[in-house]
Order: C-alpha cells, then structure tokens, then sequence
C-alpha cells in the first residue's frame, strides 16, 4: 500500500466484496433504539476486552500501530488509564508505561512522520498525560507544529497526505490544556480550517488523500472514515455543527445509512472501523447518531449497528459483520463511539489512591535540549508556525530567549528573522521587520491566554505554546 495513508491510520485491509446499496430514508420515529442500559452494557463490557490487551509490562504501544489507540476508547468510557494495571501492579499502569515511552529519544522511529505525534497527542491527552509537557525533553505539540508547510500554510506534513492536515486539527484542537483551554491561537485554527474546507468533495464528504484545486479529485466518491474525522477536525477547531460544510457532510453520511442495520456503506462495505470513525464524527459535532437523519425508516441506528457487532460478554467487536472472533483495532473504534466519544477525550478522575487527573513536566531541565510550539502573526495574513529547539539555563526561559533561538534553529525555518531589541530586556518593539505602530504592537499568549505586551524578559514555561501578534 502507498505513504498516502500513513500506517499510523490505515485501517485494516478489506476483503469484503462490493458493497450493498445505501437505502433511501423515510419518515423517521423520533426515539432511539439502543437503551441507556444497553449502552452502558456495551461500554463495561468493552473496557474489560481492552483491559485484556494490556501486555505483562503495561504497555498497549510499541512497533507500529499496537494499541495504542485504546487510551481514547478507555477515556471515552469513563476509565482513567493510570487505573489499568497488568494484575493489579500499580507500577505498571498504562499511563506510566505510555509516558516512559513517548519520553524516549528513539520514539517513534528513525523516520517518522506528522502522524505520529499526532496519534501520540490524541492518546496521551486522553490518558491524562498533557502531550505539551510529556517530559522535561518531549513536546508533542511542538513536535506537529515541526510539519507545517511554509510553501502551503496550513498544511501539516505533505499536503497529498491530507489526512495528517486532519488529525493535525483533531490534535492541536482537541488536546485542550489542563484547565480545559484550547492552547493554539485562532489564526493558526483559521489556517487549518481554510484547507479542511477546501478539500471537501462535491459528495459532502472527504478522502484521504488532497483534493484541493483538483475537480476530478473533488468529484470522487468519499470516504465514510475520512468524513468524519474531518467532521471532528472542523468541530474541534471551532466550526458550529449548523455550519453549511457540516450540514453537507452530515447529509453524506445520512445517505450512505443500510436501513435495514444502522450501518454506514463504506467504500469497501460495511465494517466496524468505519462506522466507529463516522458515528466519533458525529459525536465530535455533537451531533446524535440514535435520532433525526440517523435513525432509519427500519428503526435501526449507527450505534445499533455497532453494538450488533460486539461480542458479549467478551466484549470485543468483530471488524465484519460475518466474522467470528474480535479485532482488537475495531473493538477500540467501536467502544469509543459507542461510548460517545470523538477521537479523544479529557482524562477521567482516576480511582487509584493518590493519582493526580494529570501528570506533567512543566519546568524546563537546565541543559536538556527541548523544544516549544511558537506562531508568528503579522496581522496580515502572514502567519509563520514553527518547533523551537533551545537548551534552558534554568527552570523557565524567556520570550526573548525563545525568538533569539527561533532565528536559527526553527523548523521549518523562518519562522523568525529578526528581533528588536536583540538583547536585554525591553518592550519588542519590531519582529521579523515589521514595528510596533500606533497601538499596533507586538503581543504575546500562552497556552491561548490573552494576548498582552511582548517583552524580552517575558516568562516562558516548559511546554508553553507560545503565539506572537502584531495588532492593536
């Protein structure tokens, strides 16, 4: 298979053959059919499958796509992830294991790609680890924030894999702070959505691969998986459900309901994954996959497709309709979406004595190199995004420090060109050429705090995003 679905989000091949036609919806019944009980039946039952998982070391990651997406279902469902234990070792709970192993210097691989911190972004914010302050030498966000395209703002990693430009949303948006604050400015927001918008088919859906500027690509069938997680990506980053391409996409998927299961036709047929990805879609919207549009004129739903494909009490869901044993990657979309979540989740509290919601590195490691999420806003459309590299000499470091090491060791580069003053403290009184004007000034935010007077001797903490604007 091409790079063009990185394998961090390919789903698993299909073999099924051509798939059943879509049946047309009639008038609707107002109620859903999958009870309350019936749900919470589904999601007890779900989670100790995904318990089952956990190796004897505590892990769910490792090479390739392992489990790693199982942090998202448990949060979805109500479970803390420092609370599964292999055989009740506390020591080896998955939020420790998981942490231990995104903080290692040869996490990922040699290569990796934008997906890679992406899926890591998403799973450790929903197992309580903030993906900013992952340790004293990890930043996940920093880490997306590294693909940015300068040749096509708004793009993360290469554009043809469009898919990476959508989980950057779901990440970036998704993963809000500690408090529950999203952390990235609305320029950079504006700048996905522009490219999320515009590669959305003729159809209402998306695909994997871009679209945009590309009439034959734009007039290509869509995909049921891809349709909702940029359904999620636009919602998380702020677009209201009632907007216009929402609308669309809601009534894409609509049309591609099997009455007579609940079930989304997917491109290459009906299959857990994809209705897991279609029905988090949704719940990402706050839309409800049980009534209106997706309750069929059979009365059957999404979720009731889903839950048919559990096996229970095993919990476990099968990827077919026909198969007889469960898929662990199915049975991790099929519980996060029928627990109603989108692709990630807020930690919930843990039940385990003594362990905090969160765990966090937020000082800086004199003399660990790290790096720092940083956004340059002109205030005229010029937006620079761009990882940081820079060694701290202490605790905390500087605004000014950070911009200084910007000038060289960005990435991409020219994310900053130029500082006034260069040295000392002081009131920044011109970025990258252009200067303070009038009430125009340069102004600076963390963690998509309000923007206030840029100085030199502004504090800058371990994992802080960091946005800079020109603007009164």
């Amino acid at each position: 298979m091409s790079r063009t679905v990185p394998p961090s989000f390919r789903r698993p091949v299909l073999t099924v053959a051509a798939a059943l036609g879509a049946f047309a919806l009639t008038t609707l019944p107002a109620a859903a059919t999958a009870t309350p009980a019936q749900i919470a039946t589904s999601r007890t039952n779900g989670v100790a499958y995904l318990k089952s998982l956990q190796t004897a070391d505590g892990s769910y990651a490792g090479a390739g796509l392992s489990n790693e997406w199982a942090f998202s279902a448990f949060a979805a469902a109500g479970t803390a992830a420092v609370d599964v234990t292999p055989d009740g070792d506390t020591n080896k709970n998955a939020r420790t294991v998981y942490r231990n192993l995104l903080s290692t210097s040869g996490w990922p691989s040699s290569s990796p790609v934008v997906t890679d911190y992406e899926r890591a972004t998403l799973n450790a914010y929903a197992a309580g680890i903030d993906p900013a302050r992952v340790s004293a030498s990890r930043n996940l966000i920093a880490d997306i924030y590294g693909y940015w395209q300068n040749s096509e703002p708004g793009y993360f990693g290469p554009s043809a894999n469009f898919n990476g430009t959508v989980f950057a949303a779901l990440a970036l948006g998704g993963a809000k702070t500690q408090s529950g604050q999203t952390r990235i400015p609305q320029a950079l927001r504006d700048a996905i959505i522009t490219r999320l918008r515009a590669n959305q088919h003729n159809d209402g859906g998306w695909n994997y691969a871009k679209a945009e500027g590309d009439p034959s690509k734009l007039s290509e069938a869509s995909d049921i998986d891809m349709t909702g997680a940029a359904m999620a990506a636009l919602c998380v980053s702020g677009v209201p459900n009632t907007d216009t391409d929402i609308v669309q996409a809601k009534a894409f998927l609509r049309s591609k309901l099997v009455a007579g299961s609940g079930a989304f036709n997917a491109l290459f047929g009906v299959n857990t994954d994809s209705n897991g990805w279609a029905v988090s879609g949704l719940n990402a919207c706050g839309i409800n996959p049980q009534t209106g549009d997706f309750l069929t004129s059979q009365g059957k739903t999404p979720v009731d497709f889903l839950i048919a494909q559990q096996f229970n009490p095993g919990g476990g869901f099968k990827y077919l309709p026909g198969d007889t044993s469960p898929s662990a990657y199915a049975s991790i979309d099929g519980l996060r979406a029928v627990a109603g979540g989108g692709f990630t989740s807020a930690p919930p509290v843990p039940t385990t004595s003594g362990a905090p919601q969160w765990v966090s590195q937020g000082t800086f490691t004199s003399g660990t190199a790290t790096k720092l999420a940083l956004t340059v806003d002109d205030g005229a459309g010029n937006l620079k995004t761009c990882s940081v590299t820079l060694t701290p000499t202490g605790s905390t470091t500087t605004l000014g420090a950070v911009l200084d090491a910007a000038t060289g060791a960005a990435t991409p580069s020219g994310c900053v060109t130029a500082v006034t003053p260069s040295t000392g403290t002081g009131t920044i009184t011109s970025l990258n050429g252009k200067a303070n004007s009038g009430s125009n000034t340069w102004k600076v935010s963390l963690d998509g705090s309000s923007f206030t007077s840029a100085t030199r001797e502004y504090a800058v903490a371990g994992g802080d995003t960091i946005a800079v604007r020109w603007g009164a």
